[in-house]
């Protein structure tokens, strides 16, 4: 039995073990394409694990033709310089994204450009940023859109403020909710139903902003440790430590926007 498995039409994939954000365990490796394909999320930094990816290409009888990065995280990259060298394919990846990786990328990707596999499908580049600066999906003629870190169907994603951008992610998944039909998101199984999964994702956003502000004006003036069991009351106090990355991007956006102040350590409602 094949380690790759079918997805959507000439879409197979394999769960790699990575160090990912909890409470996922695993990032996708996408394999676009018949014989001579496209490698999309080189995954594991795991020897052991890059391992079972060579095996399953051997075995299936591929070629990679390219290897294409969504973005820029360790979980997404880990495999990359021993693919490229034992398998001698180049790196495809925005521009954005060749400037924060350890290795050369042979391709800079761009908005609206176009990707053909060896089926004669047509993969167009979208550079949906927020996540990371140089985040890209690929879309297909039927709409099924390789997400990276956009959505998963495990876990959270994470807006890290040193270089994320929630006006940005949050942005980015609405031009996706006209795009997509069918998300293959980097950790978790398939997301069919794609615009109410990402209507879903921007209401949820949006709530916890108007949580802050809810919390910015019942208690005054506070500091970020005190807003984030206030503004995260319905997660355990296991994830505050990563949720106040979050609610740090969140008031990023209420700055940029005009809503909050920032007065040394300490936010306030405008």
């Amino acid at each position: 039995m094949s380690a790759l498995r079918e997805v959507a039409p000439g879409v197979r994939v394999i769960a790699l073990e990575t160090p990912t954000l909890p409470p996922a365990t695993h990032t996708n490796t996408y394999v676009l394409g018949e014989r001579e394909v496209i490698l999309v999320e080189p995954a594991s930094p795991r020897r052991r694990e890059q391992g079972r990816l060579l095996d399953a290409l051997f075995d299936a009888g591929l070629e990679v033709r390219a290897i294409v990065l969504t973005h820029h995280h360790l979980d997404h990259i880990g495999a990359v310089e021993r693919l490229v060298a034992e398998l001698r394919v180049p790196v495809w990846a925005h521009a954005e994204t060749a400037e924060r990786v350890p290795f050369a990328v042979d391709r800079a990707l761009v908005e609206g450009e176009q990707l053909d596999d060896d089926r004669g499908r047509a993969w167009r580049v979208l550079h949906t940023p927020g996540h990371a600066p140089g985040h890209v999906c690929l879309r297909d003629d039927e709409a099924t859109l390789i997400a990276g870190d956009m959505v998963a169907g495990v876990g959270t994603i994470l807006i890290e403020p040193s270089e994320g951008s929630m006006a940005r992610y949050l942005a980015s998944l609405t031009r996706l909710s006209t795009e997509a039909a069918l998300l293959l998101p980097a950790h978790g199984d398939p997301l069919p139903h794609a615009p109410r999964v990402l209507e879903h994702y921007v209401a949820h956003r949006l709530a916890r902003e108007s949580k802050v502000r809810d919390a910015l004006r019942a208690h005054g003036p506070s500091e970020l440790a005190a807003l984030v069991p206030l503004v995260y009351a319905d997660a355990p106090p296991t994830v505050w430590p990563i949720a106040a990355l979050s609610l740090e991007a969140h008031l990023v956006k209420l700055i940029d926007d005009g809503d909050v102040v920032h007065d040394g350590p300490r936010y306030a409602l405008l």
